[in-house]
């Protein structure tokens, strides 16, 4: 693995795990085991690196995203039940803090810093990809489902931040689909 890897590895755990604002550049640069020459040398500013951690996320998040939504058969409606599936099976993982980039949002709010705008793209690339699977399937109003099953999402992500593993956690493949039944046609 090379160095910005490892980096960008320890940088990831501490990240989600512990937040962005405790995590220190000491503790990174310690836990990585390079020095902070090599640190810098690869993220100018601690900004870089969450920038880089938050693309990094976003590019797991769809490589995910696109394995449940192409095992599920050629129907737009199963596609988007395959990607509520999927993160109802993450959230389940005991190594899941809920959503990086609305942790990400919550710690920084202010609209013009970095992470902020690379989490804000991520929601907003993800409810057009609800909305263009929402029109596949025929739906009424797809930017209307598509706003419906974004908050559905992010709900299901701060309610595992909030309360970790639950019995009485949402069923997100449930919901999904009573969301989707219950469009106009």
């Amino acid at each position: 693995m090379s160095l910005r890897n490892q980096i960008l590895k320890v940088a990831d755990e501490l990240f989600y795990r512990d937040g962005i604002h405790t995590t220190g550049v000491d503790t990174i640069i310690a836990q990585s085991g390079v020095a902070k020459t090599t640190l810098y040398r690869y993220f100018p500013s601690k900004d870089d690196l969450v920038v880089e951690y938050l693309k990094d996320r976003d590019r797991r998040f769809w490589e995910c995203i696109e394995v449940a939504v192409n095992q599920a058969p050629d129907n737009p409606k199963a596609k988007l039940v395959a990607i509520f599936e999927w993160v109802e099976n993450l959230i389940a993982q005991p190594d899941c803090y809920g959503c990086p980039f609305l942790i990400t949002i919550t710690e920084f709010p202010t609209l013009d810093y970095p992470g902020h705008q690379v989490a804000l793209a991520h929601k907003n690339k993800l409810r057009e990809r609800f909305v263009e699977l929402a029109k596949q399937a025929g739906v009424a109003k797809p930017k209307e489902l598509g706003a419906h099953l974004l908050m559905l999402l992010d709900g299901a992500f701060v309610e595992r931040r909030l309360y970790g593993h639950s019995s009485d956690r949402i069923r997100l493949k449930a919901a999904t689909t009573i969301l989707i039944d219950n469009q106009p046609n």
